[in-house]
């Protein structure tokens, strides 16, 4: 009967840990993307795309002391990157050579803690932040959503490939507001 228990508060108290959470399929927002080891940083607008696998970047681009600007289109459907740098006004298309990684909480990914942000405790002042860590593709990664949306707030990466690469996202909407930010830009070569 003892064992009976033991399992049994156990199941409640594992019942009670967050499980993954499905992140909205389709956002758009702005991100913070850093790699101080290489003193990169990338700061852009973007639009997500979940299902039909593309993303579409407007960056401001600093490394070192050099800024420059792109619009950056993810077609991970068709697998080709457009790249318009606006200063040179050149296009380049490219193959993609890395997958498509979503901005969410993969299904296998371990739950770490959570929190909040703002303060705690007043009505409309904070958001509730959840850690899952994990490896795609053997390499680790850390992933905090809001609860219970799943907005993403922030992603960390290490490859040997890019290092340690930082994603902060803020000013999230829900939704696609104009489509046509998913075609190519007429600059670039079709």
């Amino acid at each position: 009967m003892l064992v009976l228990l033991l399992a049994l508060s156990a199941t409640a108290v594992l019942a009670q840990e967050p499980r993954p959470c499905q992140s909205p399929r389709q956002f758009e927002g702005r991100l913070a993307r850093i790699d101080r080891s290489r003193g990169f940083a990338v700061f852009a607008h973007f639009s997500y795309d979940e299902d039909n696998r593309r993303i579409r970047e407007s960056e401001e681009i600093d490394i070192g002391s050099t800024t420059d600007y792109f619009d950056v289109l993810y077609l991970h459907n068709i697998g080709k990157e457009y790249r318009y740098n606006y200063r040179t006004k050149n296009c380049t298309v490219s193959d993609l050579t890395r997958p498509f990684i979503p901005f969410g909480v993969p299904a296998d990914a371990r739950f770490r803690g959570e929190g909040s942000i703002g303060a705690s405790g007043r009505p409309d002042e904070h958001v509730t932040a959840v850690l899952f860590e994990g490896e795609f593709e053997s390499n680790p990664y850390a992933f905090v959503v809001t609860s219970p949306d799943c907005f993403p707030i922030e992603m960390d990466f290490y490859s040997n490939r890019t290092g340690a690469v930082r994603t902060t996202f803020y000013d999230i909407t829900i939704g696609i507001h104009d489509p046509s930010r998913f075609i190519p830009p007429p600059e670039c070569p079709q």
